[in-house]
């Protein structure tokens, strides 16, 4: 049998992949449509990796026993097709990977907090002084780290697109944090699709594995009602309970129940603040009972975990007013989930490079939590006429300097600023991270 590998993009992912299939004694070629960033090259030649960049050589792809598949390259692209056609498998770099570590791997998707809920597993895991790896969406590639590291624990990142490339893949333990219409344009516009994409996180999965899910999400509790579910079920809720084993609330309390264990903790004690955080702690709470770690260890790590920069991150109280940057939110889901956060009238600073973007899931929000917008982007016209009836004031901003000052302006002491954006960072800012850089300087210099 052939002992061809080909690797279909040159990022974090491919060239993880790349390294690993060399390492374990694969003829490897990576191709890449576009350029590949110099850091990635480097990382190629050094490892003596045959690659091909700025276009595809198809036939000399479709001549392997598998192809490997970066995430963000779509599964309706005319060679992914042909492949397929010719019947050359084509996987995910974490399919890939998976098959060379014998670690346990706690998985974690979900539309929104997903990369909360790893960071917070990893680093509960991590602080009891496991042997423990971050990989997936987060961090260095699974395929890197099974190359370079012996970890007995990864704590793994898994998106949709991550998801549909997996076929033998199987969780220890798995945890969905919520369901809410995200990428339908890769799904060809059906939300059943992504959800089905979704619970793929579930496969392979047996009756000794855990599966921790969030029951209040109605998209979730609905599918769990309606699929066959091998793991053991542990719902974490805010709403219901008790429940034989999972997590919820009595009063302020957090009771976290595993077969053999029960745990305490107030909400006050969490450094993540928030319903959204709550639901967060939680899920790796549970997760870091089942893998018997003290609880004294888990509270503590819940107590001094910092929160995520540009996601829901506080910044300051200047005045009464309170400014939050959730700048990572560059799509319409992602605000949705910071709008239904804030629980006081709400200056929202949104706008950027569209991506197709459908507001209309903003609107009931919009009309109940927002009394101002500013328009951060270079073209706002989509927002003036979706929001334009909604709210009293709206102003357009080409700076962050200049919308943080508008918004201060537009807001009173009680209020939140928010900027929730909603839209990609390309068209005013080098990416989501110098936007939310550039708020948090502007914030801080009022």
């Amino acid at each position: 049998m052939s002992n061809k590998i080909s690797i279909l993009g040159g990022g974090e992912s491919g060239v993880g992949a790349a390294v690993l299939a060399t390492r374990k004694g694969f003829e490897v070629f990576l191709s890449d449509h576009g350029k590949i960033d110099p850091v990635y090259r480097e990382v190629l030649r050094k490892n003596e990796i045959d690659f091909e960049e700025g276009g595809h050589t198809w036939d000399r792809i479709l001549d392997a026993r598998k192809i490997v598949k970066s995430p963000g390259i779509p599964d309706n692209v005319p060679l992914v097709i042909e492949a397929k056609r010719k019947g050359v498998p084509v996987i995910s770099e974490i399919e890939f990977a998976a098959g060379f570590t014998t670690a346990k791997k706690i998985c974690v998707t979900g539309s929104n907090g997903k990369t909360t809920t790893t960071m917070l597993i990893y680093s509960i895991l991590k602080n009891a002084g496991l042997n423990v790896g971050l990989a997936g969406n987060v961090g260095k590639s699974f395929a890197y780290q099974v190359a370079e590291n012996d970890f007995d624990y990864y704590v793994l990142e898994i998106s949709s697109f991550q998801l549909d490339g997996m076929f033998d893949f199987k969780a220890d333990i798995a945890v969905l944090t919520n369901i809410t219409p995200d990428h339908l344009d890769r799904y060809d516009g059906k939300f059943e699709k992504y959800i089905d994409s979704k619970f793929r996180i579930l496969q392979n999965m047996n009756s000794g594995d855990a599966f921790i899910y969030t029951a209040d999400d109605p998209v979730v509790k609905r599918e769990v009602s309606q699929r066959e579910i091998v793991p053991v079920q542990y719902p974490v809720t805010l709403k219901q309970g008790p429940f034989e084993r999972g997590a919820w609330l009595v009063k302020n309390k957090i009771i976290v129940k595993t077969d053999k264990k029960e745990e305490i903790m107030t909400l006050e004690e969490l450094a993540l603040q928030g319903k959204h955080n709550v639901y967060n702690s939680m899920a790796a709470s549970v997760a870091a009972n089942l893998l018997a770690i003290r609880k004294e260890s888990v509270k503590q790590s819940l107590m001094d975990f910092e929160s995520l920069p540009h996601r829901l991150e506080y910044v300051a109280n200047v005045h009464g007013i309170t400014f939050i940057n959730d700048s990572k939110a560059t799509n319409v889901n992602s605000t949705w989930y910071a709008l239904e956060q804030m629980d006081a009238p709400t200056v929202w600073i949104a706008g950027g490079q569209d991506k197709g973007n459908d507001y209309s899931g903003l609107v009931s929000l919009v009309r109940e939590k927002v009394k101002a917008i500013v328009c951060l982007g270079k073209d706002n016209s989509k927002l003036h006429e979706v929001f334009g009836d909604i709210v009293n004031k709206m102003v357009d901003v080409t700076s962050a300097e200049d919308a943080v000052e508008a918004a201060y302006q537009l807001a009173q002491k009680g209020d939140i600023v928010l900027l929730s954006p909603a839209c990609a960072s390309f068209d005013l800012f080098e990416n989501y991270q110098d936007r939310g850089d550039k708020f948090k300087n502007a914030v801080k210099a009022l």
